[in-house]
């Protein structure tokens, strides 16, 4: 998945970029985790400058972009989920 994702990416940027397009086309969103004890809804990806890519997450009226590395993985997995497992290899 991760030769996939980068295939025409050079450099670390072009290749956080190319997983953030795969993971925006393929993650089913919104879907539910918990964060701290707090169950929230991942409504969105995006890239946040210094950030890399981060998920939109809503509770009640509340919004926070937590990197998606720092999600804990939403059970069930929402389809698509392999995509992130797979920049979160890369990115290790």
């Amino acid at each position: 998945m991760v030769a996939e994702a980068i295939l025409d990416a050079y450099g670390e940027d072009e290749q956080c970029a190319a997983f953030q397009t795969v993971i925006e086309d393929c993650l089913a969103l919104p879907f539910t985790t918990v964060v701290l004890g707090v169950t929230v809804t991942v409504t969105s990806i995006q890239d946040r400058p210094g950030s890399r890519i981060t998920a939109l997450c809503r509770h009640d009226r509340h919004t926070q972009a937590i990197g998606i590395l720092d999600l804990p993985p939403p059970n069930p997995a929402p389809e698509g989920w392999a995509w992130v497992e797979a920049y979160r290899y890369w990115a290790s």
